[in-house]
Formats: C-alpha cells, sequence, structure tokens
C-alpha cells in the first residue's frame, strides 16, 4: 500500500545539502524582501488566500511550482535555506504535506520563522485505508475490510473550511506584524465575504439539484460533499496515484449505471485514463472537477484563480446533478 507521507530523515537532508553545495538539481529560486513579511506557502490555495490578506505588506512565495500535484512534492535544498530566511511559513496539515516535520527540523536553527497549520479548526474527516478501493459516502468513514485509516487533507476544496483556513492565515499575519493589523484585517474582510457569498451560492444550488451522487477519479471531495449535502464514490483513494482494483471498477460501473449517473469527474494535474475506462464501460460522459491543488500552466496563464474554478466546480456539478 502506498503510504501518504514521509519524513526527511536527517541523512536525507545531508544529502540535499550537499546537493545544494554541488550544484545538482534544480531548485526554485526564493527572493525575501526587505521591509515586508516574508511568508512561504506550500501550495496554491494557501498562497492565493495569503496574497490576498497580505497585500502590500507581504511577500507571499509559493514552494509547489505550476502544473505540479502536491501529493507526491518534497521541498530540495534550497527551498529549505530560503524558508530559514522567512518570517512565515504556512502548510495545510493534515498529513498533505507529509515532508514538514523533517523539513522544520532542518531549518537553519537561528530561524525565527513561524510555522503555521492553516487547516488547524477544521473538523477534520477520517478516511480508510488509501488503497484505491471505493470509499462511498461524503464523510469516507465507510467501513471496509481494512483498519488502517487516514486524515482526509482535502480540507480547502469546501468554501467552509477555506474560511476557517483564511481566518488562521489572518491571525498569523497580525501575530508577526501587528503595527499593519488593520490593513490585515480589511483586507481579511474583503476575502471572507467572498468566501462566503461562494459558501452561499453552493448551499443554494446544491440543495435544488434531485441527485446527490458524484463519481470522481481521486476521493479529493470528502469535505466538499459532506458540506453541502452530497455523497462521492472514487476511483482512486486520498492519494491520486492509488491504483483501485479490477473489482472495484466492476462495482462502480455497476453503481453509475444503478443510479442513473451521467459524468464521471477527473481532474487535469493526473492522469484522466481511469476515469475515461470506467466512463466508456458505464457509457457516460466525463467533466472536470477541479480539487484545486495547483493551477495548470494554463490556468495561470489566464489569470483562473481560487474563486474561478470553484465557480466552474459549482457549474459542472450542477450540470452532471440534473
Amino acid at each position: 500500500m502506498k503510504k501518504l507521507s514521509y519524513e526527511i530523515t536527517p541523512f536525507i537532508v545531508v544529502l540535499l545539502l550537499i546537493m545544494m553545495i554541488t550544484g545538482c538539481g534544480n531548485s526554485s529560486k526564493v527572493d525575501m524582501e526587505e521591509g515586508k513579511v516574508n511568508v512561504v506557502t506550500t501550495f496554491y490555495p494557501i498562497y492565493e488566500f495569503a496574497q490576498a490578506i497580505g497585500g502590500e505588506d507581504a511577500n507571499v512565495i509559493n514552494l509547489l511550482p505550476v502544473g505540479v500535484e502536491p501529493h507526491d512534492w518534497t521541498p530540495r535544498s534550497q527551498e529549505i535555506v530560503s524558508t530559514s530566511k522567512a518570517q512565515l511559513f504556512m502548510y495545510n496539515g493534515a498529513g498533505l504535506e507529509g515532508w514538514v516535520p523533517g523539513f522544520l527540523k532542518a531549518l537553519d536553527k537561528d530561524s525565527e520563522v513561524k510555522a503555521v497549520e492553516v487547516s488547524k479548526g477544521v473538523k477534520l474527516i477520517e478516511s480508510e485505508s488509501d488503497d484505491g478501493h471505493d470509499h462511498g459516502e461524503e464523510t469516507g468513514t465507510e467501513s471496509t475490510d481494512s483498519d488502517q485509516h487516514h486524515v482526509d487533507p482535502h480540507t480547502w476544496v469546501s468554501p467552509k473550511s477555506a474560511l476557517v483556513m483564511a481566518e488562521n492565515i489572518k491571525n498569523s499575519f497580525i501575530e508577526v506584524d501587528p503595527s499593519h493589523q488593520g490593513q490585515y484585517e480589511q483586507r481579511y474582510q474583503a476575502l471572507n465575504d467572498k468566501l462566503l457569498e461562494l459558501d452561499r451560492r453552493f448551499e443554494s444550488e446544491l440543495a435544488k439539484m434531485p441527485n446527490k451522487k458524484i463519481v470522481v477519479s481521486h476521493q479529493a471531495f470528502g469535505y466538499l460533499t459532506r458540506d453541502y449535502g452530497l455523497t462521492q464514490h472514487s476511483i482512486m483513494g486520498l492519494s491520486p496515484d492509488a491504483e483501485p482494483r479490477a473489482q472495484d471498477l466492476i462495482k462502480l460501473t455497476k453503481l453509475v449505471k444503478e443510479e442513473n449517473i451521467q459524468y464521471i469527474f477527473f481532474e487535469e494535474l493526473v492522469s484522466d485514463r481511469l476515469a475515461k475506462t470506467l466512463a466508456g464501460e458505464a457509457n457516460v460522459e466525463t467533466m472536470v472537477l477541479n480539487p484545486l491543488e495547483g493551477l495548470t500552466k494554463e490556468q495561470e496563464k489566464n489569470k483562473e484563480n481560487y474563486f474561478t474554478l470553484m465557480d466552474r466546480n459549482l457549474q459542472n456539478l450542477i450540470i452532471a446533478l440534473k
């Protein structure tokens, strides 16, 4: 079974530092700015929220490159060195970034960076073993023949969780830079209002839908389905490359036909092969449901953001659930 996370051991840290000294590997360049709160974020949604709240008072750097899926990404040596110089390090937590404990231990001993787990306060979902089995219910707690459980890390996909995360980000800015509290509060309020409006749209529109079940390629929508009264059935588990068994695909094909499900959802940052295979077997269509783990290069070029992508998710859910 594929593990979702692991720590960077001291031995690996030494290897990373050797790579930095010898010039091996491609490390992302992280520039700090004097006179601003320097913030390092681990992946896209946190980066966007931190930029929105930090505004002109912050220099926000995202570690995860454009077009890269975060589940299996790990930082390199230069990112460890650079983060040591920042004031804030914001990560999702809930098991998404398994490398964080080792990363924090590897930071410069004189570093004053404050680590912030932005999902703190979200009611987390416990899911069964990440083995690609159909996980069924919106809470991800349907029993299986495995006793191994994982926490679902995909908190940000629900606007209700995003509201909690945004407040944590705002509070961390104020803690390290209280002199700009008023500015952080004002920008946070603007973001909070947008998230509340998004939440209202999801609640009102999805409540009208006659169908409540979705089939997705990757079990990334537990918080969304829990918070808005839907049920997700997934081809793969919490990690998007956890391969399903043949009998799971047969079971899902039967479910799609019995429940008259018309669309299988896939996402852009991982392969759509299994979603299209299942759709072909069940004679239904495929459509995108974006877990917002990162932007594609095309989405970045088109200036897409959390709100435009979540709006598209809502429209696609409305189409699929009619």
